[in-house]
């Protein structure tokens, strides 16, 4: 029976690791099955309008040609881009029961926003609700749908998304921004040319993590020490764990749960993030502080949270603090000082602006930011150019919808690509190239782009709702760098080009060189 086990368990490895990116392409682009679509009520539309069976696009075939013997199976932002040219601004997908229409022009994701109803839906997560569901949890907000999840999201708005509110946690940001530049210090004067820092985006992963976890949980978690606490490595892993094998486990049949480990592996994952999220929240409660500030009103964001949607709601939203807002600000600081390295005119230009508003390193507060328009143009380029989600998805579930000249009714799964519509020369002049000052405001390079041309936050009652603080992060940690190195590339470094994993990341380790300055 053991070895038996373990047989099963080396298979499930094996076929991991083959079909990963696979199953994650298919997982970034869909995430659900929006079920049967119903074509017979097309003909009581009005109008000369054309169906989903007009649309071009790919066989199932075709797209496994393009995914491993053209070997876009890590590059589906890529392919995004070589299928507009193909087949067109919009086009199906099929992958056996999966259905969807992708679109790639900032119009098209405009008139499909347009018409997401009051409760829009990215796309359906049927294994987090089956877990929430076994383990008695209430949904959150990336898993509640309909009015419930409305009342959640307008619940955080006010402390997530208000500039006053979220300018309160500057602070904490640069509490952990200090330790990022001693743990930066103390990489590269180990490195053998005492200037090194090896692998940057796994340090500042560790650097987002502690961040965002600094403020939901009102406590260190030691990330970016030297010997990472027990239970940090355990909340860590489990993210990490539970982001991976979600993928896997969408798209296992559920009779193969006995067979493959994936979905125990998962349920475990989620375990772990439940339970290391209520010892931070029992610690916190244990503070005659915090239960004073709940009764006066002034709530610093878990209690907030706890107040207004409630103790195992606002656990589901605390164990998910390392999701797109922990690799965008990681991601992001490490495409932009990887740009800046190889950038010295555009690299000079930014500290000098930082310098200039922060004399004699002065620490940046919100205020300041608001005179660094270089530096925000600079963290705006860097997400065009590698939008952390390279593509989002929209689930129709409130009417039919008409996209260009194409109607399409309930439960029709799109797939917004943000990669090719942020890649497009339409909008951008030369988009492959690193121009910070296509963002400034009357300057002669500035490019006339629609407002839906680069989204990487996304938009609507939908946008990611820690934006806010994921920008305070970069702001302050670009500009705290920048005060105290110069950064550059290692002589002979060769470039390094994006990959998919679910979110867009560096195909190889960014190594740079951190230079202080007088």
């Amino acid at each position: 029976m053991l070895s038996s086990l373990v047989k099963a368990d080396r298979l499930a490895s094996h076929v991991g690791k083959k079909y990963a990116p696979f199953y994650e392409f298919i997982a970034r682009t869909l995430k659900s099955q929006p079920g049967d679509v119903d074509l017979h009520s097309a003909t009581s539309i009005s109008g000369n309008y054309k169906t989903i069976d007009d649309l071009p696009g790919p066989s199932l075939a075709t797209t496994a040609y393009w995914l491993f013997v053209k070997g876009y199976a890590d590059k589906s932002h890529a392919m995004q881009v070589e299928h507009k040219r193909l087949y067109g601004p919009i086009w199906r997908s099929r992958f056996g029961p999966f259905d969807v229409v992708n679109v790639a022009t900032a119009e098209l994701i405009a008139q499909v926003i347009r018409q997401e109803g009051r409760y829009p839906v990215r796309t359906d997560l049927p294994h987090w609700k089956e877990y929430r569901d076994m383990r008695g949890q209430a949904y959150g907000i990336h898993v509640d749908t309909g009015p419930e999840w409305y009342r959640i999201r307008s619940a955080l708005n006010p402390k997530m998304l208000k500039l006053k509110e979220v300018a309160a946690y500057a602070p904490i940001i640069h509490e952990v921004v200090s330790d990022l530049l001693q743990r930066v210090e103390l990489l590269r004067l180990r490195s053998p040319d005492q200037v090194t820092v090896k692998d940057l985006a796994s340090e500042l992963y560790k650097f987002g993590f502690e961040g965002i976890s600094s403020i939901l949980f009102e406590t260190r978690l030691g990330c970016l020490q030297e010997e990472i606490p027990t239970d940090t490595l355990r909340f860590i892993s489990a993210v990490n764990d539970m982001l991976a094998l979600s993928e896997m486990v969408l798209f296992f049949p559920r009779w193969t749960r006995h067979i493959f480990p994936f979905w125990k592996r998962f349920v475990q994952a989620w375990d772990d993030l439940y339970d290391v999220g209520m010892l931070k929240f029992n610690v916190c409660i244990r503070d005659a502080q915090y239960i004073i500030s709940i009764l006066r009103g002034d709530h610093a964001l878990l209690q907030y949270v706890t107040v207004h949607v409630g103790i195992h709601g606002s656990l589901n939203e605390l164990q998910l603090p390392s999701g797109q807002q922990i690799y965008t600000t990681s991601n992001t600081l490490s495409w932009t000082l990887y740009h800046l390295a190889r950038d010295a005119e555009v690299q000079n230009r930014l500290y000098n602006e930082i310098a200039s508003v922060c004399p004699n390193k002065e620490l940046p507060t919100a205020e300041h930011l608001t005179r660094m328009p270089y530096m925000k143009a600079v963290i705006k380029e860097t997400l065009r150019i590698y939008p952390v989600v390279p593509g989002n998805g929209r689930l129709t579930v409130d009417s039919e919808v008409i996209v260009d000249n194409y109607w399409f009714p309930k439960k029709t799964q799109f797939h917004l690509c943000h990669y090719a519509v942020s890649h497009d020369e339409s909008n951008f002049p030369e988009p492959e190239c690193f121009v910070p000052d296509r963002w400034l405001r009357d300057n002669p390079s500035r490019s006339q782009h629609h407002p839906y041309s680069s989204v990487p936050f996304g938009v609507g009652v939908r946008a990611c709702v820690g934006k806010r603080v994921a920008e305070l992060e970069m702001y302050f940690a670009l500009s705290r760098l920048m005060q105290h190195y110069e950064v550059r590339t290692e002589e002979g470094a060769p470039s390094i080009h994006p990959k998919t994993r679910t979110l867009l990341i560096p195909s190889k380790p960014i190594d740079l060189q951190f230079i202080p300055r007088a």
